[in-house]
């Protein structure tokens, strides 16, 4: 949650360097050895000599960790984990990790790399928190790469990371600091919100919920601190927020945002299980934008956000 947070707020430092792929694939390989080993998996390394990207060291080894990582948990006994590098799009390398487990329904491709979405893991023996592809694909994107993924049920799946090879490619950010958030790199225009609710299962469906929307970039904060920092550093389109939090509850993070000159126009809508009529009548009065109770309802959750997204509305506010 706290590397999460960190990468969510741009609160995190790149050195882009030259890395041999060779020596950090190894270094991972013998850290994950172990988990490997009690499952009795075979690791298998393809990795050219001088296979070399463009990369922060440390970060690259985190977010290949966390691809090993699930590939391990989520094989099957006896399998297989292949780690392979070679050419992939426009002057990158593909570095792809590929299991033998259960594999992924296409269904549900487009839901992975969301925050606190196990795909129904969270049923099963198999450990985990749902935020490890997140933070895997933000890291590779803050480096100027990208992820995918292909799998096939029963067979396996394959997961991928492309970074530059050299200084100067097409997809290397050269222009752009280090600290730039995902948001701020995506092509074209991409709202952003910013929900914040300590409840991760909360935070889970309003990410399934968005999850249907390309132009949409979601980010989220399990604590009221962290989600006006974000807020701060993000200036975001339109903010969801609980009422019901510790330390700070919904209605001191409105007056603290009503008091800055650049989120006070923001809306922001009420999201909360504090349904009684007298409650959404102080919701309203206390400056709400719209005040939703829960549980919530897809449609009129989805129109009500793009009420508020539409072209000039925010400026209405």
């Amino acid at each position: 949650m706290l590397d999460l947070a960190k990468i969510e707020s741009g609160h995190i430092n790149l050195s882009l360097e030259s890395v041999p792929l060779g020596p950090l694939i190894e270094d991972c390989h013998q850290l994950i050895r172990p988990l490997a080993v009690a499952r009795q998996l075979a690791l298998n390394l393809d990795v050219h000599a001088e296979a070399t990207v463009r990369a922060d060291r440390i970060q690259l080894r985190q977010a290949l960790l966390n691809l090993l990582s699930n590939a391990v948990k989520y094989n099957r006994e006896h399998g297989e984990i292949r780690v392979t590098v070679g050419p992939g799009a426009e002057n990158c390398l593909r570095i792809a990790v590929a299991d033998t487990g259960r594999g992924i329904p296409p269904e549900h491709l487009a839901s992975l790399f969301q925050p606190f979405n196990r795909l129904g893991a969270e049923c099963s023996e198999i450990d985990g928190t749902g935020i490890g592809l997140t933070i895997t694909r933000r890291l590779v994107e803050l480096m100027g790469g990208s992820i995918g993924v292909s799998s096939e049920v029963g067979i396996g799946s394959t997961f991928w990371v492309e970074l530059p090879q050299r200084a100067g490619t097409a997809r290397e950010l050269s222009a752009q600091p280090a600290t730039a958030t995902p948001s701020e790199r995506t092509p074209g225009h991409q709202h952003q919100i910013l929900c914040i609710d300590d409840n991760p299962a909360n935070l889970k469906l309003i990410a399934q919920m968005l999850g249907q929307h390309r132009d949409i970039h979601l980010m989220t904060a399990h604590t009221p601190t962290l989600g006006i920092e974000l807020a701060l550093a993000h200036r975001p389109d339109l903010i969801l927020l609980d009422i019901n939090m510790p330390h700070l509850d919904g209605y001191q993070v409105l007056k603290i945002f009503a008091a800055d000159a650049h989120l006070r126009r923001v809306p922001v809508i009420a999201i909360t299980a504090n349904a009684m009529p007298r409650d959404i009548a102080r919701g309203m009065a206390a400056g709400f934008t719209e005040y939703l109770t829960k549980p919530l309802k897809l449609e009129p959750f989805l129109q009500t956000i793009d009420r508020y997204l539409a072209p000039g509305e925010k400026s209405r506010q």
